[in-house]
């Protein structure tokens, strides 16, 4: 039986992370290879869709990413209990923002199409797709909030049994309704969108299958009425932050897209597509950051300060040299790739353009989400948020404007205004990082427990 402490290391937390987010991947890739088949103008309804449920999802995502790396802190400090309560507080509340979601998404799903200045001719594709997958908005907070908490519990293993059930189940659906094969009605887009609802709802229910028993003491149902003020009060400290770091991303990228519809669909098509191949790069990378959160708050909330601050440097530096290499992989094959997805030669010849700049892209995505994540995992979230603010929405957004339109640089300049966000929020964090501010502080009030116990004990000496 694997001990606590060897449930934490970084590479039993990282392996089953990744193979959790390839898979979850390979859902969206899935998603956009059958959809091609439908049509160009289906792809570009379905990138520009997620980039809203995305936004949306910031909402209950606060409370469980705050609510994770406090579990993690908890678990580490030797609180099971403390950890239980704050996990049941999480899904409650996710679950609640989640049918709230669903209501919004279902009823107002044509006037939010209309937002992003999507083409006329793509408002009835999207008002399909939006009101379907946007009515299991409760689906996916459940699936987001269970699989955050059973991850910082040190079982990363059960939501990748997940992903591969859900994998399994979303492309059988898939196949189905866009084919019209295995006595599924052919459906197109619409099917699509069932597919994606179906395998969320089976994921969910195993989710909460391990959830229950995720901790020491078994959840009931009962147990969902649990609210600690104090309890909750330390999540948002460290998840409002994250939320508003969270929502200033995916409100920037939506500004972005904003940006590409503009420019037409064959722009945004193609960021789709570049989206998803990038991401196949830098998902090893990715779950190195996720698995270094994890790490460093149980290090974090064990008071091994040192160690902790020493996971910072050594899981970023392992996920730039991962990022890297899978960079080489993608310069050599990317055309290959892309002929996956689509057969327009304007769409392969703008990716195509645009290759150099989505390589230097990635490790600056590794350097800003290493150090990062580790500030997170200390609670140093607020920091995070300041940054991110200025520079996604002074560069990341701001600066596509201008290059991509106002200089008619199109979708080059978007990518340039990316790369000079990610590089800049990567300096700060490895700064701020090296400042070991937070680190200082727990250090500090870890000699002061130790002062106060050594006093204690030589005065019971002094009675005795």
């Amino acid at each position: 039986m694997q001990t606590e402490k060897n449930k934490f290391t970084l590479w039993l937390l990282a392996w089953p992370i990744f193979v959790e987010l390839l898979l979850q991947l390979l859902l969206g890739v899935v998603d956009t290879l059958m959809v091609s088949r439908v049509s160009d103008d289906a792809v570009a309804v379905v990138g520009l869709a997620n980039q809203v449920f995305q936004a949306m999802m910031i909402l209950f995502m606060t409370v469980a990413s705050g609510a994770g790396i406090l579990i993690a802190q908890k678990i580490g400090a030797k609180q099971q209990e403390a950890a239980r309560t704050v996990a049941i507080m999480a899904v409650t509340v996710s679950a609640a923002i989640g049918v709230v979601l669903s209501i919004i998404l279902y009823r107002e799903a044509l006037p939010l199409a209309r937002l992003f200045q999507l083409e006329e001719r793509l408002l009835p594709l999207a008002q399909t797709y939006i009101s379907i997958v946007g009515s299991g908005m409760v689906l996916t907070a459940l699936t987001a909030a269970l699989s955050t908490i059973i991850r910082n519990t040190g079982n990363t293993k059960g939501p990748m049994i997940t992903a591969i059930g859900m994998n399994v189940i979303h492309i059988v659906f898939n196949y189905g309704f866009i084919y019209g094969e295995l006595g599924f009605p052919q459906l197109g887009l619409t099917g699509v969108a069932i597919s994606t609802l179906v395998s969320r709802l089976l994921a969910t229910c195993l989710l909460l299958f391990m959830f229950v028993t995720a901790f020491e003491r078994r959840i009931s149902w009962g147990d969902l009425l649990v609210f600690n003020r104090k309890l909750f009060g330390a999540i948002l400290k460290i998840g409002w932050p994250m939320g508003i770091n969270m929502s200033s991303w995916v409100l920037s990228q939506l500004t972005i897209y904003t940006i590409l519809a503009t420019l037409g669909a064959r722009e945004l098509a193609t960021r789709t597509y570049l989206n998803t191949l990038e991401s196949i790069c830098f998902m090893l990378g990715f779950s190195i950051a996720l698995a270094v959160q994890i790490q460093i708050a149980h290090l974090y909330g064990s008071g091994n300060i040192k160690e902790a601050y020493r996971s910072g440097y050594r899981g970023t530096w392992i996920g730039m040299g991962l990022v890297g290499f899978n960079s080489l992989i993608l310069f050599f094959t990317f055309k290959s790739f892309l002929s996956f997805f689509t057969s327009d030669a304007g769409i392969v010849q703008l990716g195509m353009s645009c290759l150099g700049l989505t390589l230097v892209l990635q490790p600056g995505k590794m350097l800003n989400m290493g150090f990062g994540n580790a500030l997170s995992a200390i609670g140093d979230t607020r920091f995070n948020m300041v940054i991110s603010l200025i520079s996604m929405w002074g560069l990341a957004a701001g600066l596509s404007y201008y290059l991509g339109l106002h200089l008619g640089w199109g979708l080059a300049g978007i990518y340039v205004a990316m790369i000079c966000d990610e590089y800049l929020r990567g300096i700060l964090v490895i700064i701020r990082w090296r400042q070991k501010k937070y680190l200082r502080q727990a250090e500090a009030r870890k000699e002061s427990g130790a002062g106060l116990e050594n006093v204690r004990q030589e005065g019971m000496g002094l009675h005795a």
